[in-house]
């Protein structure tokens, strides 16, 4: 019986090691997601890549590092859906918040644009350069997001050389610093969103 016994508590045992290195394995593989070739096509939230082929990944302190050299800021965070249920006889006044200076885009992450969206996103990123591709210019929006990732991607595909991708977005900019309420971008909120 005392055997028995034994062997039941081995085989938990080894059931239990076997379940905490599959969990284990699990958080590592999602840790090290690839970088796509392309753009990402798949669903904006969720684990992205550590890494930016052809863009500097910062963290707070890098961009704070960063600030003095007056970068570009562009926040690629989507705009707030009214709720369904939202009553009727109420005003519907969503704000955004970002980082002091940010230029807001909202959706300019999406794998896809139209032509005219494209046009207009390249368009407005070169006035805001001031025609310089190698003018730092930092991507952004919320942790897990992929639309901030695309975004810088769309930008290295395009020859810019400064791109800097901030994966801790508005998040980690207001662990330590006051974020401040943003419009859209006239030009892009001009543009319907795909």
């Amino acid at each position: 019986m005392s055997e028995l016994i034994g062997a039941l508590v081995r085989v938990a045992a080894s059931l239990a090691i076997a379940l905490l290195m599959t969990a284990a394995g699990t958080q590592l593989s999602r840790a090290e997601v690839p970088e796509p070739e392309g753009l990402w096509t798949g669903p904006m939230r969720g684990e992205t890549p550590k890494t930016l082929t052809g863009a500097v990944v910062i963290d707070l302190a890098g961009l704070e590092a960063l600030m003095p050299k007056n970068p570009v800021l562009l926040d690629v965070g989507p705009a707030e859906k009214k709720p369904e249920d939202f009553p009727r006889d109420r005003l519907w006044l969503p704000t955004h918040r970002s980082i002091p200076g940010a230029v807001w885009f909202p959706g300019a992450g999406a794998a896809s644009f139209e032509a005219a969206q494209e046009e207009t996103f390249f368009r407005r990123v070169e006035e805001l350069t001031q025609g310089d591709s190698s003018k730092p210019i930092v991507t952004f929006c919320l942790p897990g997001c992929w639309g901030s990732w695309n975004a810088g991607k769309r930008l290295v595909m395009k020859g810019y050389t400064g791109v800097h991708w901030f994966p801790g977005g508005i998040n980690s900019w207001q662990e330590a610093h006051e974020a401040v309420e943003v419009k859209p971008d006239r030009a892009w909120e001009s543009e319907p969103a795909k």
